[in-house]
């Protein structure tokens, strides 16, 4: 398997667990996709099948919420890497880094005004800004730092189940789904564009309002990208076949603990303590399911096409990514097929497999004639300010403090 070289070519491990990682969010996009942030809470309103209903709750216990934390333990990967590049190039990051978070900030702006309103792309970037006072620091910081955080949300999730307040709300939410089903399905993208920014649930804020839940964001999302920039610097997906003791251990432990910890917050979520163990266990699967994907692909060889195809998606990410989103809304919106709430569950299931299956294909046919996406040259470019997509000059390597630190 691929490894990196000092010169920060790209980890082979890596790229296959980003790109796997894009299958498990679109299927659990997909159920947004089909009927809306609020759709499952009034489920009532599409007439599901038994079926339906628990393959949606199969997905809550093995893919809902476990995939997005993976993408940011990537993240925080990708950015350490990115900065211990540029350091040892003898080159400042600081700029570099911001560039690239901005640009990525303007991405997901433009993807949730213009496609969909479930983007993590804004998130991403604005988090990027709070890793650089993280990026340089020694592991033991960072994995106090990352055990408090995860702490206090694990603790934040007490209380969270349905409450008195919260089944007040439900009939709000079943009326702005009611609304949803015409206008999904039958309006056209001006008309759904503006019920996006416009109509909704009325269910009221945080008190607080922007500054506690960019605080809460802060927090919830803070230890996984912490835990990436461990991962980073102890280089932890260089040589995979050596690590696979530890992918081991660490999926005999965490996969069934994880599972069983979702498994009992999804079917008891009326319990105080349903937040507590729904957040618990979707970090203990995130970490489990990438020490097997590193186990898998470490016995997987490289010329494997189906480890091929995964990486090719996960080098294609970003491309990947607004990609399945153009795709989906224009087959369930109005202003395409107009299948919203029509599928079903089980049915988008199968159908995220096959448009992954699609994009797989078309990754690998294209990298066979480019270095990377579209989009992703577009945000190297804006990264590097440099058509070429690449640092514009190269200077004798110094010694690296980051590595020096985290190494």
């Amino acid at each position: 398997m691929t490894s990196i070289d000092e010169q920060g070519n790209r980890v082979g491990a890596v790229d296959k667990i980003r790109g796997l990682c894009l299958l498990g969010i679109l299927m659990a996009n997909m159920v947004i996709f089909q009927y809306g942030f609020y759709g499952m809470e009034a489920g009532s309103a599409f007439h599901l099948s038994r079926i339906d209903e628990w393959a949606h709750r199969g997905l809550q216990i093995v893919v809902d919420g476990n995939f997005i934390p993976i993408f940011m333990f990537l993240f925080g990967y990708g950015v350490y890497k990115l900065r211990r590049g540029l350091v040892q190039r003898g080159l400042k990051p600081g700029w570099v880094l911001v560039r690239r978070f901005v640009m990525l900030i303007v991405f997901g702006i433009a993807h949730s005004f213009a496609l969909w309103e479930g983007d993590i792309l804004m998130g991403y970037g604005t988090m990027g800004f709070a890793l650089l006072l993280f990026a340089n620091r020694k592991p033991k910081t960072l994995i106090i730092w990352t055990l408090l955080l995860s702490l206090v949300l694990i603790a934040a999730g007490y209380g969270t189940g349905d409450s008195k307040s919260e089944k007040e709300e439900k009939q709000r939410i079943e009326e702005y789904v009611e609304r949803s089903i015409e206008v999904y399905q039958h309006g056209s993208y001006a008309e759904i564009f503006d019920f996006r920014l416009s109509d909704d649930p009325d269910i009221p804020d945080l008190p607080g309002n922007g500054a506690v839940l960019a605080a809460v964001v802060i927090i919830a999302m803070l230890p996984m990208f912490l835990l990436g920039i461990i991962a980073a610097g102890k280089r932890w997906f260089h040589d995979p076949g050596r690590e696979r003791r530890r992918y081991i251990g660490s999926a005999s432990v965490l996969l069934p603990i994880g599972l069983g910890l979702k498994s009992w917050a999804v079917l008891h979520l009326s319990s105080a303590w349903s937040g507590v163990w729904l957040t618990a266990g979707a970090g203990m699967l995130a970490l489990g399911y990438i020490a097997l994907a590193a186990l898998l692909f470490s016995i997987v060889p490289d010329r494997n096409v189906v480890a091929r195809a995964f990486q090719a998606v996960g080098k294609m990410s970003l491309t990947n990514y607004l990609m399945q989103s153009v795709i989906c809304t224009t087959l369930f919106y109005g202003y395409g097929f107009g299948w919203f709430g029509k599928l079903g569950v089980l049915s988008g299931v199968l159908l995220a497999a096959g448009i992954y299956s699609v994009q797989a294909a078309a990754s690998l046919l294209l990298l066979s004639r480019f270095k990377i996406g579209p989009m992703e040259r577009v945000l190297r470019m804006v990264t590097y300010w440099s058509l070429s997509g690449r640092p514009r000059t190269r200077k004798v390597p110094v010694p690296d403090p980051i590595g020096a630190n985290v190494g």
